[in-house]
């Protein structure tokens, strides 16, 4: 590796990418700019209530310091079905900025650049999409329930009741890296691997990145792209029954994927497989034990496990916010939204729009509109694992209750740092009495 490559260029990639960013955006925030502010105080794990009910009362569309962003449930869905917003990283044009871009650029798989799912859209969306699809299908998943409440089982069979636990990292990661790891041919002793791999992964999805965290999400990338390369030869030496053994062979029209373009959608399916779960579970252990009242309920009602899953998206969502490029000038709910402009819309507060839920700020697993929330997305982009979450949060945080009825967190569960992806580092519990 040349001088260039191993220092220079990951410092222009980081400088382009993320220092400056960190900076219009902080700058933007302290002049109470609602785009800095919630990038900023996202990434201190405090609460946003106040912030949602502020955007919320700007209107259906605020302007921002680099474009728009929304807290209306309706105008969230809008924006996210809309095809003349387009999901993509910043464009940096024909000057000094794009070349420096270019010339920098790393071919190592990065989940939010081309051929991701994530950044592209139709007609390779459509191809990549239609090839994974399957094997997320209602049918599919509700066939994966038995071998998820067997994993659950034994996650939970093997706690120690009367010793202090992490559950983030003895039960709420695991249960998601097993079952996704078993779709996809990962042998089970590489999966612990794939799970730091994805946690220290996490924060690719962010901007405004500190130089350290930068230079470690990188590394984490370089390695997670070499050990795909090598789960992927071992699958076409010794193809099995999974999705990636699948997607190797599978043929759209008569065109199969590249190597890039299956390295891409495998570690993306891979990693989101289990990365958001990991927060559903946590933040839903959170919220039952903080809402006691709440877990009697299921007690008492163990048909509402399923919607009480869905109040725990709606209320705690694993994904704060996602972002639309304006690719030509377009006009949402009345507002004009220029080519090149960002439009921000932040899920978790569309999930607490009084217009859409009563009592919005409330946690209530009898709700009867909780399914409504867009902790999913909405539109060609909606989360291609909803019905594999979903089942796997029910089975979760029902198996866990039930095994472990004295459950109660202890001190020192701080938030993830991370800005897109919302949820728990640490979640201390005593499981016993």
């Amino acid at each position: 590796m040349s001088l260039a490559d191993e220092h220079v260029k990951p410092a222009v990639r980081w400088s382009i990418g993320h220092a400056l960013p960190r900076a219009v955006l902080r700058l933007a925030a302290r002049r109470g700019d609602l785009q800095g502010r919630i990038t900023v105080e996202a990434s201190t794990g405090a609460d946003l209530t106040g912030l949602f009910d502020e955007i919320r009362a700007r209107g259906p569309i605020a302007a921002t310091k680099v474009g728009h962003t929304t807290a209306r449930h309706a105008i969230v869905r809008e924006v996210l079905t809309n095809d003349a917003l387009v999901t993509t990283r910043p464009r940096y044009g024909a000057g000094i900025l794009g070349k420096l871009a270019a010339w920098s650029a790393t071919d190592v798989t990065h989940p939010v650049q081309p051929p991701s799912l994530l950044v592209v859209e139709p007609p390779q969306h459509t191809r990549y999409r239609k090839l994974v699809t399957r094997v997320f299908t209602a049918r599919a998943v509700e066939q994966l329930r038995e071998r998820t409440q067997s994993i659950a089982d034994e996650l939970l069979a093997s706690l120690d009741p009367t010793d202090p636990v992490d559950l983030i990292e003895a039960y709420c990661g695991l249960l998601p890296v097993t079952v996704i790891s078993e779709i996809l041919g990962v042998p089970p002793e590489e999966r612990a691997t794939v799970l730091a791999l994805g946690g220290a992964a996490a924060p690719s999805l962010d901007l405004g990145l500190s130089w350290r965290v930068f230079r470690n999400v990188e590394t984490t990338l370089s390695t997670f792209d070499a050990w795909l390369t090598r789960h992927l030869d071992a699958l076409r030496a010794n193809p099995g029954d999974n999705l990636l053994s699948r997607l190797i062979t599978a043929r759209e029209d008569g065109a199969g994927l590249t190597e890039r373009e299956l390295k891409a959608t495998a570690g993306l399916v891979l990693a989101a497989g289990f990365e958001t779960t990991v927060n559903l579970l946590g933040n839903g252990i959170s919220l039952l034990t903080k809402n006691p009242a709440q877990l009697e309920v299921l007690r008492a009602r163990p048909e509402l496990w399923g919607n009480a899953v869905d109040e725990v998206l709606r209320v705690d969502p694993p994904v704060l916010l996602t972002g639309r490029m304006c690719s030509r000038d377009t006009t949402i709910a009345g507002v004009p939204v220029r080519r090149g402009q960002l439009v921000t819309t932040v899920l978790a507060a569309a999930n607490r729009d009084p217009e859409v839920f009563e009592n919005p700020h409330v946690f209530d697993v009898t709700r009867a509109n909780a399914r409504d929330h867009v902790s999913f997305g909405a539109g060609r982009h909606y989360c291609l694992g909803a019905q594999l979450a979903r089942m796997e949060g029910e089975i979760g945080l029902r198996s866990i209750f039930d095994r472990f009825p004295d459950l109660r967190p202890l001190a020192g569960a701080p938030r993830r740092p991370t800005r897109v992806l919302r949820g728990f580092e640490r979640l201390p519990t005593r499981l016993g009495g």
